[in-house]
């Protein structure tokens, strides 16, 4: 039987730390290791700002319900909001080989998402809003790192 994990905030960037909070612990009771926690705080910590910024537009009176659940071998986290309709189609992949002092500022938390996670779906209704589904495969509890051999 999985464990289903939830927290519902307000949009505020003060949450940030507490959702990072909620999602590592979820994380680590669903047996990521050291690594894979970090790379789904970082994730969500993007896809949450994102929210905040741009679906509320800095607005503190929307909300943002996230749920994280362990299915079988994988860590699945939904994010849900009903800001701004999000079309992930609209972004344009940030150009990464440019030198930074040639880029625009912002513009990656999408390039990291995909990154960091094995999926990332975004899903639209009128009914539930935004959803943004991310799902991290469980690898063993060591930290990630290769044993040295000999």
């Amino acid at each position: 039987m999985a464990d289903l994990f939830s927290l519902t905030v307000d949009s505020r960037l003060e949450h940030l730390g507490e959702i990072s909070d909620f999602v590592g612990q979820a994380a680590r009771a669903s047996g990521l290791n050291a690594n894979q926690i970090n790379d789904v705080e970082i994730a969500v910590d993007e896809a949450c700002a994102n929210v905040i910024e741009h679906a509320y537009h800095g607005r503190a009176d929307g909300t943002i319900d996230i749920t994280c659940e362990r299915r079988g071998k994988k860590f699945v986290i939904t994010i849900q909001d009903f800001g701004e309709r999000f079309d992930p189609r609209r972004i344009a992949p940030p150009k990464t080989r440019v030198p930074l002092a040639k880029r625009n500022v912002g513009g990656l938390g999408l390039f990291f998402m995909r990154k960091l996670m094995d999926k990332v779906d975004f899903d639209f209704s009128p009914k539930h809003g935004n959803r943004l589904t991310m799902v991290k495969k469980i690898k063993s509890k060591s930290n990630g790192a290769t044993p040295n051999r000999r």
